[in-house]
């Protein structure tokens, strides 16, 4: 040491600083931070570089691959990195009683990689944004944590926005985001792929709000959107702006406060096996609206409207005009259920659409499937009525086949749609989640396992 400090002397007293990088100095550590656990640790980076944000890797859109169903997921960041179950980065623990005791404070904190993990309580007014390129944020415990805005928000627009990359989040609950705009969102998703699974949102202006842009992937799995809105129209359970691709399963959609249950402007619409109700005193509008068309898959859904809905109709199909190259809509395997005592309409299809597959669709209402257009390529067939005598419990929503119902059987296979199955591989199961088909024969509607022998 005594060696090294004469060195220093001699060289400073000839002027020569230059030969400072010659001195047998320590190698660098890193910067000095504290870790989750409040311990002092050196973060490895390497000297001179910038403090700057991750920047998340280009994002290329996927292609849907022929032959594969929806139940098998496509390939696209969010999906390879879920199949590897790798990570890469450290693992964040916030709680009360833990050294990080805000969602803020991680978000912050997290670099790519990183799962957050979340503790079971309420954690008010804590909202954060999310940049990452690749993150995975999830609730813990025996209860889901709930996230509630109570005034709070960022940016004005809501109690998370997610911007980053690959961002998975789960079981989580969203509530009471209100803004100034009366816009809020339980999440504003306004870049990359987001994976959202076994969350809640509830008594938002929106539950989910996204932005529009290409190579925007959002993907929700087994959660629930309640009584979101204001009440005004325009705003929604879940709302999609024009993104690649939209995929919800398993989820339920319900009491949206005059809104949609779910409306999406997505390029791309995968909607498998959910349950989209209004119930008995909801007032929510369109139960499913595609404004600007797109191509659309929806099978083995629940969608009912109820006697109080504010518009006569279920399921309506480019209203504020098409965009894109390819207008399509799959219609199969669904239970629609119109409750409206007159006037109820099950689908609005505007003039333009260049395809519509309608194909073993039960219909609890005395009306057809009629789109109002002619010369439209596709099929319509295989659409029966059915009254509630021929489900196991239909005013508490079970709308199971009884087994001594004459459709039972009464299926028509679709042909594959754009190299795509859309014969039914699972169905929903109540309150949120789905199962696996463990029949061999299919029937019309949503719910293939019949219910059980009346006594």
């Amino acid at each position: 040491m005594r060696h090294t400090l004469l060195r220093l002397v001699a060289l400073l007293l000839l002027g020569m600083p230059f030969a400072l990088a010659q001195l047998d100095a320590p190698s660098y550590r890193g910067e000095i931070r504290r870790d989750a656990n409040g311990q002092l640790v050196a973060v490895p980076v390497k000297p001179g570089t910038p403090d700057v944000e991750p920047t998340a890797p280009a994002l290329t859109k996927p292609k849907t691959q022929p032959g594969r169903h929806e139940s098998a997921p496509l390939e696209t960041p969010v999906s390879t990195a879920r199949q590897s179950g790798a990570s890469s980065g450290k693992t964040l623990r916030v709680g009360p009683q833990q050294a990080l005791r805000s969602i803020a404070a991680a978000a912050k904190l997290a670099a790519d990689g990183d799962t957050i993990e979340i503790e079971a309580g309420d954690y008010h007014a804590d909202v954060a944004i999310w940049e990452q390129a690749k993150l995975t944020i999830r609730g813990i415990g025996p209860s889901r944590p709930r996230l509630i805005a109570a005034g709070a928000h960022v940016e004005g627009k809501g109690i998370w926005i997610v911007r980053g990359g690959a961002i998975t989040v789960e079981n989580l609950e969203f509530r009471d985001a209100h803004v100034h705009d009366r816009n809020g969102a339980g999440i504003r998703f306004e870049k990359g792929y987001l994976t959202v699974r076994n969350c809640k949102f509830e008594n938002n202006e929106n539950g989910i709000l996204t932005a529009g842009g290409p190579d925007m992937f959002l993907d929700i799995e087994d959660s629930e959107f309640a009584h979101n809105g204001v009440g005004d129209g325009r705003t929604h359970n879940l709302y999609v702006g024009q993104i690649t691709r939209l995929r919800v399963s398993g989820s339920y959609f319900h009491h949206a406060r005059i809104g949609h249950l779910l409306k999406s402007r997505a390029e791309e619409n995968h909607i498998f096996y959910n349950r989209l109700s209004d119930e008995i005193d909801g007032r929510a509008s369109y139960e499913l609206e595609f404004p600007n068309g797109g191509v659309a898959y929806v099978v083995g859904n629940l969608i009912a409207q109820s006697s109080q809905t504010d518009n006569p109709t279920l399921i309506s199909f480019g209203a504020e005009g098409y965009k894109g190259a390819s207008v399509e809509l799959y219609l199969v395997n669904n239970t629609l259920v119109d409750d409206l005592p007159v006037n109820g309409k099950l689908l609005v299809v505007k003039p333009g659409i260049q395809r519509l597959v309608a194909i073993n669709n039960i219909l609890v209402s005395a009306k057809q499937i009629e789109p109002e257009i002619t010369g439209v390529k596709g099929r319509v067939t295989n659409n029966p009525n059915a009254d509630w005598d021929q489900f196991i419990l239909p005013q508490r929503f079970d709308y199971r086949l009884k087994p001594n119902t004459n459709l039972l059987g009464k299926y028509v296979a679709p042909a594959p749609a754009n190299g795509f199955s859309l014969v039914p591989q699972r169905e929903y199961v109540h309150p949120a989640s789905t199962r696996p088909l463990a029949v061999s024969t299919r029937h019309p509607g949503a719910f293939q396992a019949p219910g059980p022998a009346s006594r």
